[in-house]
């Protein structure tokens, strides 16, 4: 099966490409690490006047969602530059606070949809770090069935991608909301997690392919462009081909989720393991064929080598999303 996306849907995809190409993503991505995030949220600001915030936002909060396949197209790219920022979380939190209703959700999803307030977001059996806590207004954190409101960064844990700032939430907090209601918003905030990390890793799989490519296309080794060596080939092909399959699995998804399907949960669960494992491999391509350039700082390569592990491990291990796929 083949999933095309229409005129509309490759003409956003290409005025995304356009914003961020023109916004220099890696000088943003560098300033974001060092603790400089007033690029980053004029960006996101930027961004979120394009609509991408608004895309898993119900349209009674101020948004247009949700639009799974929307918010596909426009995850991807963002992971193809490279963009910081809790993006995943920020759209699980538009379905999370959607599901739950009321108050909490007029008052947070129009600022959300707006780029007002950039949130992050835990979820019990997700693990227990909130992505870039610093920068975030807000990070609301479900355990149980107990929805709770947390400010301020909390404690820091190490990373492997300085870009992405990890922090465990304080005890206690504000609650917003309890009940079975915030136990369903959760799981259903849970599955689009993983399907907005799903495209991101997909998205910054295709940037390590693309940049490997036009870098053996210009090494040279006995005379000759290193990419004309026949085990480069297959290297790069098998590569492409981990990507290929990955995307109509991440549509497919997208298609299930908005058509409410009872199978879109392990849907998800497959487009990630296929994203995050294509992504992580166009990551060792890319290691491998750059030589010994490729580990250094200078080279904009290496946050997008940082980013491609972490990206398949959160919102699902590889092992936890089979088992789903299993389940499902």
């Amino acid at each position: 099966m083949r999933f095309l996306l229409d005129d509309e849907q490759r003409e956003f995809a290409r005025s995304l490409d356009a914003l961020l190409t023109a916004a220099d993503t890696s000088a943003v991505v560098r300033g974001w690490a060092a603790g400089e995030h007033a690029p980053g949220l004029d960006l996101w600001r930027r961004l979120a006047d394009a609509g991408v915030f608004a895309l898993a936002v119900p349209e009674a909060y101020g948004g247009v969602g949700p639009l799974p396949v929307e918010t596909a197209v426009a995850l991807v790219e963002l992971g193809r530059h490279g963009m910081p920022g809790p993006v995943g979380e920020s759209v699980a939190a538009g379905v999370l606070l959607g599901g739950v209703g009321g108050p909490v959700a007029k008052e947070w999803l129009p600022r959300v949809a707006s780029g007002t307030a950039v949130v992050s977001l835990v979820l019990e059996g997700y693990g227990p770090y909130a992505l870039d806590a610093d920068v975030a207004e807000a990070v609301f954190v479900v355990a149980g069935d107990e929805l709770r409101l947390t400010r301020g960064p909390g404690e820091p844990t190490p990373s492997m991608d300085p870009a992405r700032r990890l922090f465990r939430p304080g005890a206690g907090g504000e609650v917003l909301a309890a009940g079975p209601r915030v136990r369903e918003a959760a799981r259903a905030a849970g599955t689009w997690a993983t399907f907005a990390t799903a495209a991101q890793a997909l998205g910054c799989g295709e940037a390590l392919l693309r940049a490997t490519v036009a870098y053996v296309k210009q090494r040279t080794q006995f005379g000759v462009p290193v990419g004309s060596f026949q085990a480069v080939k297959h290297r790069l092909a098998d590569t492409l081909l981990g990507l290929e399959f990955a995307r109509p699995l991440l549509y497919g998804a997208a298609v299930e989720l908005a058509e409410g399907s009872p199978g879109a949960g392990a849907a998800v669960a497959a487009a990630k393991v296929a994203a995050g494992e294509a992504g992580y491999a166009a990551a060792r391509t890319a290691l491998q064929l750059h030589g010994a350039v490729g580990y250094t700082e200078e080279l904009d390569l290496a946050w997008w080598l940082r980013r491609a592990r972490p990206l398949r491990d959160v919102w699902g291990t590889p092992s936890a999303c089979r088992a789903r796929v299993l389940e499902g």
